[in-house]
């Protein structure tokens, strides 16, 4: 990143005294602004600490010739000096006199955009939320001269404070090519904004600080004449301008709604619901956390929809490194299949490996049936085993040496599993010696294997999988034949004779004398009995933790069985098909 501060014009308007401090000061290149108030000591503060210049208090004569050395002060109380970005702010007594300032340094930092040049790039609008001080008008500036210089757009900058390219006629440089409108009266902003899409015919407009309900429908027209927007606005996170009734227009608005009996069944809500009114003016949002870290909702529309529906939002966090690597990370709102609650999951996306299958083309190529030769899935298991061995993550992923599936995809399969038991998955693959990766990295999945009631309830999660071209295989239930089912889908082994021995292995995985012996009972019932001769059987009254064990053996033949009787005589009735 390239700094310009042009340090010494803002110190040049200090007392002289005050001046000799800073200029010696080891921290000087980090100041943040210089605080003058009438009878208290001057302070400079800085990111992470604040101490004072002086134990001498500020005098009325003092505050005096700072304001002499100034430009005006405008109807927003700020000043500035010209072809500089600092920002002089006053504060009034209530005759009008000046009592106090605030100095704040200003700096072009180019490069600080580089966490989201690609949302830049993609010409949607764009709104910068942040606590004051964290960077929000640096970031504006800087995307406002990327827009102009490389990627040749009409920027024209709606400058009501002289904050984004300094105080004077001339703009700053650090704007590039870009325009900038000046504000006479802060109450006009609105009105300068439209006059800039009637008058320049701008392709980009830049706005700093929208705070009325005036400014966001001036915005809100603009977005709907197809000029991109980037903005920032008061507010910390979305759920602020959701809440607050002068902004929410920004993000679509919101509007009670009454549903009817069978909608507010089928949401599971009340029937008078909060709803998005309108979409939103700009389709992107980004959280400034801190300088290094910021959280960007890719689709506003989504976020809010989720909000006010009591979802989590999935959003991504973006974050840069003292070496200026970026990192992507997103929060998904996962749920154990273990237990059934809700958990959080911090998925790390890097970029995603290159793909000639269904996931690049968007569509699905029918399987090939297998040969009829095949008498035992194990050799059809040897056979994609051996094709993955070939497949070497340590290597450059080159197309002439990939051996890709059916699909196309690279061998093995990663599979990306949602509300299914992570412990059960591994296990059925071990046994099984199937050619399948877990992955936690959506991006880089060629198959998602979630519960059907799990994608039913989360639209995110099919948004995500559409996007990304990558196919959803559903099972009923976390079981372990459901889910051998739901592999055996994926590779298109899809034949019920296919390792039965080895699938039975998965029942007496780790399986203490008792669960083995409730196992074999049931097996034996199952081959000797239920199929041969079609006639139900009932077995020895077990633990519902063995019952349980019982039901999925008895569902891997394909078979039904319920459990009755009471406690602790409950036992297992097995039927034929």
């Amino acid at each position: 990143m390239t700094i310009t501060d042009d340090l010494q014009k803002l110190l040049d308007i200090l007392p002289q005294d005050l001046r000799q401090v800073l200029e010696s000061h080891p921290k000087r290149d980090s100041l943040v602004e210089v605080v003058l108030d009438l009878g208290r000591r001057p302070e400079a503060r800085f990111p992470n600490q604040a101490e004072y210049l002086s134990e001498v208090p500020v005098t009325q004569e003092q505050i005096d010739d700072c304001i002499q050395r100034v430009g005006t002060f405008g109807g927003d109380n700020r000043a500035g000096i010209e072809q500089t970005l600092h920002r002089i702010s006053a504060i009034r007594n209530r005759t009008g006199k000046i009592i106090g300032l605030t100095c704040r340094v200003g700096r072009a930092i180019f490069g600080t955009i580089g966490m989201i040049r690609d949302l830049v790039e993609t010409g949607k609008s764009i709104l910068m939320l942040g606590r004051p001080g964290v960077g929000k008008t640096t970031a504006l500036r800087e995307i406002a001269r990327v827009l102009a210089d490389d990627l040749n757009k009409r920027v024209v900058i709606i400058d009501t404070s002289n904050e984004i390219a300094g105080d004077g006629d001339v703009a700053h440089p650090a704007i590039g090519r870009a325009r900038r409108m000046q504000v006479a009266h802060p109450d006009q902003q609105h009105q300068v904004m439209i006059e800039a899409v009637e008058n320049h015919m701008p392709e980009v407009i830049v706005i700093d600080e929208i705070g009325t309900e005036l400014e966001a429908l001036a915005a809100r027209t603009i977005a709907e004449r197809g000029v991109q927007l980037v903005g920032t606005a008061h507010g910390n996170q979305i759920e602020n301008l959701i809440k607050n009734p002068t902004l929410a227009d920004l993000v679509g608005g919101i509007q009670a709604v009454t549903l009817g009996d069978d909608e507010a069944r089928r949401r599971g809500s009340q029937k008078t619901v909060l709803e998005r009114k309108a979409p939103p003016t700009f389709e992107i949002a980004v959280e400034m956390l801190e300088r290094q870290r910021w959280t960007v909702h890719e689709s506003v529309a989504d976020t809010v929809d989720n909000l006010l529906r009591g979802r989590q939002p999935t959003p991504q966090t973006r974050t840069v490194d003292d070496q200026g690597k970026i990192g992507v990370t997103r929060q998904l709102a996962v749920v154990n299949g273990r237990g059934g609650q809700l958990e959080t999951v911090e998925e790390s996306f890097p970029p995603a490996r290159p793909s000639n299958g269904w996931r690049s083309s968007g569509q699905m190529v029918a399987l090939p049936q297998l040969p009829v030769e095949r008498v035992t899935g194990r050799s059809e298991f040897d056979r994609l085993l051996d094709e993955s061995f070939n497949y070497s993550e340590s290597i450059d992923l080159d197309a002439a040496t990939r051996h890709p599936g059916p699909n196309g995809e690279d061998l093995p399969l990663h599979v990306y599993p949602y509300g299914v038991s992570r412990h059960q998955l591994e296990q059925v693959i071990s046994v099984l010696t199937l050619p399948v990766v877990l992955t936690k990295d959506i991006d880089s999945a060629d198959a998602i294997l979630a519960l059907r009631s799990h994608v039913k309830n989360h639209a995110k999660l099919r948004q995500m999988a559409k996007a990304r071209h990558v196919p959803i295989h559903m099972i009923k239930s976390s079981t372990i034949p459901q889910i051998t089912r739901g592999l055996r889908r994926l590779l298109n082994i899809d034949d019920p004779e296919i390792a039965d021995d080895l699938e039975l292995q998965l029942f007496l995985h780790n399986g203490s004398d008792d669960e083995m012996d409730a196992l074999e009972e049931a097996r034996l019932a199952v081959e000797q009995i239920v199929i041969p001769k079609g006639q139900p059987v009932e077995l020895l009254p077990r633990s519902p933790q063995v019952r349980k064990m019982q039901h999925e053996l008895v569902e891997h033949y394909r078979l039904k069985s319920h459990s009755f009787g009471e406690e602790p005589n409950r036992r297992l009735r097995i039927y034929p098909a």
